[in-house]
């Protein structure tokens, strides 16, 4: 608006006629054809309703969280088992922009098979010329193995003589995650709860401000869990630490400020910024039912783990891009991000800069820190927020209502609804109606190799002691898929040909060009490579293009007009051309007939893919095996 007359200055929209939520149904009408306007309306795995359109909140209020115009922390990972090697990349990262070192210790949650040693000379050499005291934040990613680290740093902040003040160390205890990750009850909660205020306080006799527990709901997310879920666990852990630290001594004002949130942030772009503004919604609200004036808790991300893939992993930095877009506008303190290869192997300084300059990037080019809660107003984040926020509390008061965190991780409460969301997940991975890009969608089956580290991963730790209960298994949405394209590596080494399917083209190039493309995509996300052509003049031609091909198997290609009077000829021209399996592309009328001419399977959209890929690859792998 000018200051002068408050007329509209966006002169180019005041040309349009103004649009109506009228307007737009009307549209949207036509477009539905009188389908259901429901059809618009998407459903999370939490049940959540995302509506196509929704109006500006007028009066809501922003989310109280980071200072406006405070950039957040850039926490580069320190997770190479050499300590010497640690140091260098430590450094590097600190001499180019990173603000904070996150130490992931071997065993951690985050650690993904490597991460230090923590011993006190591991420590010492791996922080070797940081400046502690100059206020570089330093984060620890713990294991049950490598408890007393924060206590082996302090320790080390006294011998080089820093002012504990003005050391920004996050202990990072979490008792609860050996219960959730290990699996293990090592000792009953009273006796943790006693412990970790024990700790706590200790810290914070030294002069650490902390905050130096953490409730991280990366397991959850990891394991497959939902938005709803993670901010349930971290919020019933926050309320077993608070209750831990106010009975171990600590006043209700010191336990609140000693607890921290961490959660994983992914490449869902709203529901991640929803999830990071709610949690800080539900933390106010446990506050105010203490008495307490809410005030803002530190809230750390790191980009999601299970969204990794192994297979062209250069789509790793949009997804981390995103998450972290996401993340910082939805308030995060500090952010992580994992390296575009970390789930290939220890990345390596390219992949490393890569995650630095991602978030270099967002802050110092594109400003996202200097508005406070951008979000706050609009409609479909507001709506998404307030749902996440009830359905997290309800959840929340079922696993109080079981006994708070420990007793519903030791009775698998929360193991077992996890495992339900994962189970529906990977349903919707293996039929791509959530589709993994350059994996189970458009896959690059020639992709070159990216360059980790020649570093091995790290020996897995011994359980630790304690009455064992279901642990939170970390998953990779893309494994199955990469399962299968790592066998077809093996066969390409061994034979020197990856296994291949025919397209079997009818008709004009205009009629099979779609279905074949879809099919083409299909089975290479497999790893089964897709043998092509521009069609054939007869049944004859076609199967004796499959002979030489080399493929086992073959898909129908064309349009329905197409199929009804070629398909069932085709199939049989194929059948007897020797085709191990005959899959056709689409959803013919016709499937009778067509299964009778020799037809095993349909492929198309809402199929399930890997299931599919999986039968032809054992197809292949038998007649490999009777042949030899």
């Amino acid at each position: 608006m000018s200051a002068d007359d408050g007329r509209d200055i966006l002169k180019l929209a005041a040309t349009f006629p103004p649009a109506t939520e009228e307007d737009w149904r009307a549209q949207v009408e036509k477009v539905l054809k009188g389908a259901s306007f429901e059809r618009l309306i998407s459903t999370t795995h939490d049940g959540l309703r995302i509506q196509p359109l929704y109006h500006r909140v007028a009066d809501a209020a922003p989310v109280v969280g980071r200072a406006p115009g405070k950039p957040w922390t850039i926490l580069q990972r320190v997770d190479h088992p050499d300590p010497a090697q640690a140091n260098a990349q430590a450094l590097d990262d600190l001499e180019n922009g990173a603000t904070g070192l996150a130490l992931v210790f071997t065993g951690a949650i985050g650690a993904y098979g490597y991460g230090l040693d923590g011993s006190e000379a591991a420590l010492e050499r791996a922080l070797e010329g940081v400046h502690l005291d100059a206020g570089v934040t330093i984060d620890c990613d713990l294991s049950t193995a490598h408890r007393d680290v924060p206590a082996r740093l302090a320790a080390l902040v006294r011998r080089r003589g820093a002012n504990p003040a003005d050391v920004d160390l996050r202990a990072g205890y979490d008792p609860l995650r050996t219960l959730a990750f290990d699996g293990r009850m090592p000792r009953p909660w009273p006796e943790l709860a006693t412990l970790l205020a024990d700790l706590v306080r200790d810290l914070k006799a030294q002069g650490f401000a902390g905050p130096h527990v953490v409730a991280d709901g990366r397991i959850i997310h990891a394991a497959g869990g939902s938005e709803a879920q993670e901010l349930a666990y971290v919020l019933a852990g926050a309320v077993a630490y608070l209750r831990a630290l106010e009975g171990g001594g600590l006043t209700l004002d010191d336990a609140r400020a000693a607890i921290a949130f961490r959660l994983a942030a992914d490449a869902d772009q709203f529901l991640t910024m929803a999830k990071f503004r709610a949690v800080r919604r539900l933390w106010a609200r446990v506050q105010a039912a203490c008495g307490l004036a809410p005030r803002p808790a530190f809230v750390a991300a790191e980009t999601a783990w299970r969204m990794l893939t192994r297979r062209d992993p250069w789509v790793n930095m949009l997804r981390a891009t995103t998450a972290t877009f996401a993340a910082g506008l939805g308030g995060a303190d500090a952010v992580t991000v994992l390296p575009l290869t970390q789930a290939i192997g220890l990345p390596d300084e390219f992949a490393r800069r890569m995650a630095r300059n991602t978030q270099l990037i967002l802050l110092e080019e594109s400003n996202l820190f200097r508005v406070a809660d951008p979000a706050a107003g609009a409609g479909g984040i507001e709506d998404l927020t307030d749902q996440l926020c009830h359905a997290a509390w309800a959840l929340f008061q079922e696993i109080e209502a079981a006994g708070g965190a420990a007793a519903a991780l030791a009775r698998g409460l929360l193991q077992r609804k996890v495992a339900a969301v994962r189970a529906a997940r990977e349903a919707a991975v293996a039929r791509r109606q959530e589709a993994l890009t350059g994996t189970s969608e458009f896959p690059d089956i020639r992709e070159a190799a990216v360059a980790v580290l020649s570093v091995p991963p790290c020996a897995p730790l011994p359980p630790p002691p304690g009455d064992a209960v279901e642990p939170l298994r970390p998953i990779r949405l893309a494994a199955p898929f990469e399962a299968l394209r790592d066998a077809s590596d093996r066969m390409l080494e061994a034979t020197g040909t990856r296994p291949k399917i025919f397209l079997a083209n009818l008709g004009p190039v205009a009629a099979f060009t779609a279905r074949a493309m879809f099919a083409k995509n299909l089975f290479e996300a497999g790893g089964i490579e897709a043998v092509t052509n521009d069609g054939f003049a007869s049944h004859d031609d076609m199967a004796a293009a499959y002979k030489t091909s080399g493929a086992l198997l073959a898909c129908l290609c064309s349009s329905d007009a197409i199929y009804e009077s070629e398909a069932v000829p085709a199939a049989e021209a194929l059948a007897s051309a020797g085709a191990r399996a005959i899959y056709l592309a689409g959803r013919p009328e016709n499937a009778e007939a067509l299964r009778a001419a020799g037809v095993t399977g349909f492929v198309h959209a809402g199929c399930d893919a890997l299931a599919t890929l999986q039968a032809a690859h054992a197809t292949i792998a038998g007649t490999m095996e009777r042949e030899v």
